[in-house]
């Protein structure tokens, strides 16, 4: 005769990497056996083998709803020896695979399709953003994976909740989620950070078939526009003053100096692909490297001042050290010594800032900036600006571009005007 019960399916193969517990199953045998398994999961010591349910005091079912959970569990076993019962003598010609297809095909056809969708999107923003920041971090991009971090703690910071399930992730709730930072005074630029993380990670479930919506948030919840300031550019002569400083040889301003005039004879680079440039990144009149960022290969022609800053770093030196002291080799282990060399690095800009006479912001990022409106300014085309920073939409460059300054603008308008 053909029997049912409920398991916990401890095989080593079937336990969870991301939560590191196991499914739970119908096992059905009927001259085979066969093995069914629910979307639940417990550890060994949250399941009750005898009463087939979870545990409500196990610390493995703290975040489940178990009533809900063992109410499902007996209504599958229920229908389950139901339909063993309605086969009577039949169940004798009908194969094992048969009789679990009869058995799925009762759960499917259940009443109440709000609960059925839940079952089959019981996945938690918790667990598949583990995934995408593990995947981060194995492509040593730590950045990516802060992004991911930062924002679903910030959306289970505000539920109170140490998990939420993607089908919870509501509009009502983001609408909330934005409101609760707005009253306490957080920029748009932040929440809206946080609210593309969620949707990034949400839209990556619904994209790798983890996750079925019967609609889609993100599709009827606006994320806040960012504001982005106008920023005063740089002009080149102004820039260039720093030129004329003096520092101790290799102390620290003297770096920072070389590395401001490094990414400027750079086209704008990155401090990040500043600091993982190695030797061999140096081809004859040329330097190739990736963007760190986006992975686009550049390769830009060695200046003479460029030149003349290499030889106080390149000697001695092998093909795989870094070029410069602040190097980094992209690893997730290393990416807060990086962020402690950058927030360093920005510092002592601010005095060369003040030493050259320079009133505007100047950082890191205001190097690259400052590099796209100077050649902006000076005609340079949208394009070439484009190609020349490695970015892959020439939306981005023009984000860039959009933002100058009153000035400047003001300073071009008299130039075509005179």
């Amino acid at each position: 005769m053909a029997r049912t019960r409920l398991v916990l399916d401890t095989r080593k193969s079937s336990l969870s990497k991301s939560t590191n517990l196991f499914p739970i199953a119908l096992r059905v045998f009927h001259v085979k056996p066969r093995m069914i398994r629910l979307p639940f999961h417990t550890s060994v010591a949250g399941w009750d083998d005898k009463l087939f349910k979870l545990k409500k005091s196990a610390l493995a079912n703290k975040n489940q709803d178990c009533d809900f959970i063992n109410k499902e569990l007996y209504e599958r076993l229920h229908k389950s020896r139901k339909i063993i019962m309605e086969l009577g003598e039949s169940i004798h010609t009908t194969s094992v695979d048969n009789l679990v297809e009869h058995i799925k095909l009762s759960w499917d056809q259940k009443e109440g399709s709000v609960i059925k969708r839940k079952l089959i999107n019981s996945i938690t923003l918790k667990e598949w953003s583990k995934t995408i920041i593990d995947r981060k971090l194995k492509a040593n991009k730590p950045g990516s994976a802060k992004w991911y971090k930062d924002g679903v703690q910030s959306l289970l910071n505000f539920t109170g909740t140490e998990d939420i399930k993607l089908y919870d992730i509501t509009v009502t709730l983001l609408n909330e989620f934005q409101t609760h930072h707005e009253s306490k005074g957080n920029s748009i630029n932040c929440i809206s950070s946080y609210l593309r993380a969620i949707r990034a990670i949400y839209n990556s479930a619904i994209k790798e078939d983890r996750y079925v919506p019967v609609k889609n948030t993100f599709e009827h919840y606006k994320i806040p526009k960012t504001h982005r300031t106008k920023k005063r550019a740089i002009s080149k002569d102004v820039f260039l003053k720093i030129r004329e400083l003096n520092y101790k040889k290799h102390s620290e301003l003297w770096h920072t100096k070389n590395y401001a005039l490094v990414m400027f004879n750079c086209r704008g680079m990155n401090f990040i692909d500043l600091a993982k440039l190695r030797i061999s990144a140096i081809n004859r009149d040329r330097l190739s490297y990736g963007r760190s960022k986006t992975g686009t290969p550049l390769s830009v022609k060695i200046t003479t001042e460029l030149s003349d800053i290499l030889d106080h770093y390149t000697i001695n030196k092998n093909s795989n050290d870094f070029i410069f002291p602040v190097g980094y080799d992209g690893t997730p282990e290393n990416h807060t010594f990086y962020l402690s060399q950058r927030r360093r690095v920005n510092k002592l800009l601010k005095v060369i800032a003040k030493d050259a006479g320079i009133e505007e912001t100047f950082t890191t990022y205001s190097i690259r900036h400052s590099w796209a409106t100077i050649a902006k300014f000076m005609g340079i085309s949208s394009e070439v600006i484009s190609e020349s920073l490695g970015h892959h939409s020439l939306n981005t460059t023009e984000i860039y571009l959009k933002n100058f300054n009153d000035d400047v603008l003001d300073d071009a308008n008299d130039l075509i005007v005179s």
